[in-house]
């Protein structure tokens, strides 16, 4: 009786270990494949040049490729759906972006709640906007691009990259803090209304840095202030619209997601190997010459980013009324 006593005794300690010992073990070995990486734009522009970027970084670390997988299309939805139907295993992530706080309240039916069916794993980099206007316009700063659009209600033409782009919800955001009518025109894609900004076909544009520094400082485009809260190093001599604006913020942000239910031990593997990127010199150095400033931190700090961006962007598509089916 004691020897069979003894031996359930042993038997119920190993089970009781095996959880844990099963998390360890999953952790180390993962992961055991490639990875990939969905991307819900082109090829060639921030979105994909972060997820390449950061997929080579990860790929070193953890020893295995990590495939960048573009699906453009649907405002970003059709790449984000693809992502959160996978299996949650941790083999498929997503480069989660502004679009995916913007849609929540930009569409009216979506097959996903992007807060409910995805778990944040770490932000990657932040970067402003900045205010353009064509030589043409007769202003040399946002007060006087204030003064001028209320002056001229609906004169003024501003340029986006697309209804609900973050370049669309900058500029939606200065006409709801300032009152005034600035008419939106909105392209398929950022290269297009650049184009045409630089053609003086329309006057003004809340553009990404990466893509318009040059024409600033060539002087083909007039710049009136950054979106963020503090200068550009890219471009230090502009100021920021905060600080003629105070509480505007309006900035484009990457970070990595995962499907629900996701272990949380991959999580963590993801989380920590993504932070000791974002750490190391090279990454430093490569994007604070896009103008991106580095998020890094815990999942739980991206969560918190995700929440706060789509509550504060579902406050500006409310008010500039605008709607996609």
């Amino acid at each position: 009786m004691r020897l069979a006593r003894r031996r359930f005794l042993q038997l119920a300690a190993g089970a009781a270990g095996v959880p844990a010992f099963s998390k360890l073990t999953r952790a180390q070995a993962y992961p055991a494949h490639p990875i990939r990486v969905i991307v819900g734009y082109t090829p060639g522009g921030s979105a994909d040049l972060t997820a390449r970027l950061m997929g080579q970084w990860l790929s070193e670390r953890l020893g295995q490729s990590f495939v960048i997988e573009n699906r453009p299309g649907g405002g970003t939805n059709i790449a984000t759906e693809a992502a959160l139907r996978s299996p949650p295993d941790g083999y498929t992530l997503l480069l989660a972006a502004p679009a995916n706080a913007i849609n929540a309240t930009l569409y009216n039916k979506l097959n996903f709640d992007f807060l409910r069916d995805s778990e944040p794993v770490a932000g990657l980099i932040r970067f402003p906007n900045v205010v353009v206007v064509h030589p043409s316009v007769p202003v040399k700063s946002i007060p006087e691009l204030i003064a001028y659009a209320k002056a001229n209600p609906g004169k003024l033409n501003m340029a986006s990259s697309g209804n609900g782009s973050t370049i669309h919800m900058s500029g939606e955001l200065f006409k709801m803090l300032t009152g005034t009518n600035m008419v939106h025109v909105p392209y398929r894609g950022g290269a297009p209304a650049l184009t045409d900004l630089l053609a003086g076909q329309v006057h003004v544009m809340f553009d990404n840095i990466p893509t318009c520094a040059e024409h600033v400082k060539s002087g083909k485009l007039r710049g009136l202030a950054v979106t963020s809260t503090t200068r550009s190093e890219v471009l230090p001599d502009l100021p920021t619209v905060a600080d003629f604006l105070p509480g505007y913020e309006a900035s484009a942000w990457y970070g990595i997601s995962v499907p629900k239910n996701t272990p949380a031990d991959i999580i963590d593997r993801l989380n920590k190997e993504t932070n000791a990127v974002l750490a190391a010199p090279a990454a430093k150095e490569r994007f604070a010459e896009l103008g991106a400033f580095l998020l890094s931190g815990s999942a739980a700090d991206f969560g918190k980013l995700l929440a706060d961006e789509t509550e504060k962007w579902g406050k500006v598509v409310r008010f500039a009324g605008v709607k996609v089916d």
